[in-house]
Order: C-alpha cells, then structure tokens, then sequence
C-alpha cells in the first residue's frame, strides 16, 4: 500500500534500541497489521500473524521480554504518534515487539476533559496498585497475567478498579495547553496520554496509515484482506 517512515525518538532509549534490533534481525517482515480501527490507529508486532489462517484471532504473541515503561511528558498521541502495545500489567511495561501507530481524530475541548479525566483514573489505578500497602493485589493480579489466566485477570482488575475510585495519592495529570492545541488542529488519541509509552512518529507516509485504518475488518478488527509489512529497514 505504500511506505511508512517512522522517525525514533532518543528519549525512549530502551524502545528505540529494541526496535532496531529487532527490524535488523528481519523479525517485522512479512507481519500482518493484525488490528486496524479506523480513526484511532493500525497495530502490528505480533510474530504469530505471519502465518495466520485466514479469521484467526491475533494480538497475544511477541517475544518473551517485555521493556520497562518510558513514558515522556513531551511525547504524546498525536496523529502519527508511534507507541508500544502492552497488556494490563501493573508496571505499565511494553509488549517486547507490537507497536501501534495512531491515527486518531481530531478533537474539541469538551473531548479533551473527558480524555484528561479518564487519563487521572488510570494515574489513580496506577498509583493505588503500585502502593505498597497494596502490594498483594499487584502480585496477585501480575500472576494472573504471567499464567494467562483471563478470569482472573478480570477479577483483579475489577477489584482494583472499584477499590481505587476514590484513591487520590497521586498528582493529577493536566493536559498542556501546547499538547491541546495539536489535538484540537491535527488530531490524535488524548486518554491513551501517560498510559502507553510513545517513542516514535511517523513523519512521511501517514496518508498509507489512512489506507490501512480504512480497510474493512472482521468483528476482532483484524483486516479482511491482509494487510502486511513486506519489509521493514533502518535508515541512518
């Protein structure tokens, strides 16, 4: 459909460096875009797609390392924004190889509230799940994750999610003027602000990322028709 060229960021050393590994080591070619929604962004990453029968359900594989969380203030969801995938683990640490590329929308001020708001809820479940008197539910619900063990996964979110509405040892994230007025003029996915690490952006090709995030897709967001990366390489 076209080339994407995506620019790193040095502020995200740990995600930069096991990026370019894993591109120089040929792991991304022939991987599908295995999720695509239109107005909020195209993800792929995950090794299993390549050989995926036709409707098979995708998103779960990757290496077995995941990258320590390096969430930037500076680095946002602006249209084009490259960030990490990750699973619902405590330490908000990054799948080892699925990225996603936002795409986003537009967005108004009453929007950008909403968004902020959401934003402080999850910097409450961070912070009240992290607490060290709380440190049962953590290891708890990280052992749900680590066995793959969804009923319980649910279980210990939905226990940390009631137990931390009221939660308020924590600074509130504010979203900066700056950072608003790209999202009112370019676009992007605000309420994933502070929750997933961005360490990237595309800077030619987004009008291929339109392409992609407008083909049709199955009920699990996967494309009907594959989309895949024939080939990914690092330019210097």
């Amino acid at each position: 459909m076209g080339v994407v060229v995506l620019e790193l960021s040095d502020q995200t050393p740990l995600h930069r460096d096991n990026f370019v590994k894993l591109v120089d080591e040929g792991y991304y070619d022939g991987m599908l875009f295995h999720r695509v929604i239109e107005n909020f962004g195209i993800q792929s990453g995950d090794p299993d797609s390549k050989l995926a029968k036709v409707g098979e359900a995708l998103g779960n594989g990757g290496p077995s390392y995941t990258i320590p969380a390096e969430i930037n203030d500076s680095l946002f969801h602006k249209r084009g924004a490259l960030n990490a995938a990750r699973d619902g683990n405590p330490e908000q640490a990054s799948s080892g190889s699925q990225f996603f590329i936002v795409q986003g929308r537009v967005q108004t001020d009453s929007i950008l509230d909403l968004a902020e708001k959401r934003i402080n809820l999850w910097l409450a479940q961070k912070a009240y799940i992290n607490a060290p008197e709380n440190k049962a539910l953590k290891e708890a619900l990280q052992h749900a994750i680590d066995v793959d063990d969804e009923e319980a996964i649910n279980r210990w979110t939905d226990s940390m999610i009631v137990r931390s509405q009221n939660y308020t040892n924590f600074t509130p994230y504010h979203i900066p003027e700056a950072h608003r007025k790209v999202y009112r003029e370019q676009g992007g996915a605000p309420h994933l602000d502070q929750n997933y690490t961005v360490w990237g952006q595309v800077i030619d090709g987004m009008d291929v990322v339109d392409a992609i995030a407008a083909v049709k897709v199955n009920e699990r967001d996967r494309p009907v028709d594959d989309v895949r990366i024939v080939s990914a390489r690092v330019l210097e």
